[in-house]
């Protein structure tokens, strides 16, 4: 422990300023027990004990360094109530006076300028997330009153206003009306540290405009990107303190796990991808294009931006046997993905951006075995469709990259002639999506282990462990089969 006698050496005679003490005794840094904040360093100043904890012990000897240096190198004294040296108190006020003299930043500015700032390092579906992040809370961020638009047209707004591109240009004549509002009606940023508009805030980030929960992977990327707006703005000074750090995580929508009722069987599969080859008319199916590029997704579990970014370079498919022996495995090796993003949100302007693998760096690529009956299909397609220009393997019929609009038509309309009436309203195979997840669980119920399944499609083992634990469809009725027969062997018939 280090004391300060009230005259030390190099400092003049006499006695402090009300609320201010020289009788400072200062702790060494000891433990916690805690987690989280595990150093803790204490000190007295005229009886009242105050103290800090840290994440690591050279943080909390550094503060501790600070202290001593004040109380026997500057001789301060401290202020009794906060127990800081009387300099940090000094530039504590200087600096509230200086905030106090600036006008408040206000929400609408400052979504505006915060993408700006993140815009060039951000990948096009990163942008676009987070303007809709930001969209979202804007909702909570106004004052409302009489006159109030629309919330999908203030949502729209906000999300044009921040593309810097747009900045200085003319507002959409559809978006004038809310733009102006809520240059007006925006709250302050300082205002989420306010109790009533935080417990807003929460609510815009869980549920949808029409009141409908929002889906669980829809809540945690607002949740992070509002967490990561708001760091920003503690950094720039213009909040004390980010809310959303040490608030209960009120997670109010649904969870992410994986509906089994969504999943295809092995012939629901395969009638599924036969129905897609018949879509489009006498002359032009525009679905026979498409079979391939759904059984990527089916029977190597791709995700859509990654089988529209597969070239033909990427694939080993081997020729089919010729002496009768057995077809051999293939396999496409993974480096891009041409995500959809919209045109305001790339750098290109186009739709589709360019981006590598989700979740691994730029330039790593994955690769992934694929069984014969998929080679088979893969062959057939490039005899048949041949490549884009830029070697791509799927694209449309004037050599662009496939929309997300067109393959998910041609797929509703395959489900009308591959399903039963009674299933067509269902959630099986409700999207082109979920031919992935299909593959997935058939890879789990095959028995293939779960780290083996992750690395083979992109995720970690904890993800595809907490998502992945249903069955195809059909399964649970050999599931009950099998409690049958044990019931009937124990003798508990009916």
């Amino acid at each position: 422990m280090s004391t300060l006698n009230d005259t030390p050496a190099g400092r003049p005679h006499g006695s402090a300023r009300p609320g201010y003490s020289f009788d400072v005794k200062l702790w060494k840094v000891s433990k916690t027990g805690r987690k989280s904040r595990p150093y803790r360093l204490r000190w007295v100043v005229a009886g009242h004990v105050h103290g800090d904890t840290f994440t690591t012990s050279a943080l909390a000897e550094s503060r501790r360094s600070e202290l001593w240096q004040a109380m026997n190198r500057r001789g301060e004294a401290f202020d009794v109530e906060s127990g800081l040296p009387e300099s940090e108190v000094r530039a504590s006020a200087e600096a509230a006076e200086a905030a106090d003299a600036k006008p408040p930043v206000r929400w609408f500015d400052f979504c505006r300028d915060y993408v700006a700032v993140r815009w060039q390092t951000s990948a096009a579906k990163s942008r676009e997330s987070m303007a809709d992040s930001l969209a979202a809370v804007a909702l909570a961020m106004v004052d409302r009153g009489d006159g109030v638009p629309p919330d999908e047209d203030l949502r729209l707004a906000v999300r044009w206003a921040v593309v810097p591109a747009n900045q200085g240009a003319d507002v959409p004549a559809e978006l004038k009306g809310a733009y102006e509002w809520l240059s007006t009606a925006d709250r302050p940023v300082t205002d989420l540290l306010k109790p009533e508009v935080f417990r807003d805030v929460q609510y815009r980030l869980n549920f949808r405009l029409d009141g409908v929960p929002a889906k669980g992977d829809t809540f945690r990327r607002r949740r992070r990107a509002l967490n990561t707006a708001l760091e920003y703005a503690v950094g720039a000074g213009i909040l004390t303190e980010n809310p959303l750090q040490g608030a209960a995580v009120k997670r109010l929508g649904t969870n992410d796990r994986v509906d089994p009722r969504v999943l295809p069987n092995a012939v629901q599969g395969r009638q599924l991808l036969t129905a897609v080859s018949y879509i489009g008319s006498w002359h032009r199916k525009r679905g026979r294009r498409l079979v391939a590029f759904y059984a990527v997704m089916y029977h190597a579990a791709l995700r859509p931006a990654e089988a529209v970014g597969l070239r033909l370079s990427d694939c080993d498919l081997p020729e089919p046997p010729q002496d009768g022996s057995a077809a051999r495995w293939g396999t496409l090796t993974l480096r891009e993905t041409r995500p959809v993003s919209g045109k305001q949100w790339t750098d290109s302007g186009e739709r589709h951006d360019r981006r590598g693998l989700k979740a691994r760096e730029a330039a790593e690529d994955r690769p992934v075995p694929i069984p014969p009956v998929l080679v088979s299909i893969l062959r057939e397609h490039i005899r048949l469709h041949g490549t884009a220009k830029d070697g791509r393997l799927f694209s449309n019929e004037r050599g662009d990259v496939v929309g997300s609009s067109s393959y998910w038509r041609v797929w509703e309309e395959a489900r009308e002639i591959a399903l039963p009436p009674e299933r067509v309203d269902s959630p099986l195979a409700g999207r082109p999506y979920d031919l992935r997840h299909a593959c997935i669980t058939r890879w789990l119920n095959a028995g293939v282990p779960i780290a083996e399944v992750a690395r083979r499609v992109g995720n970690s083992p904890e993800v595809i462990h907490r998502r992945y634990h249903g069955c195809i469809d059909g399964h649970e009725q050999a599931a009950n089969d099998k409690i049958t027969k044990a019931l009937a062997e124990d003798g508990d018939t009916v």
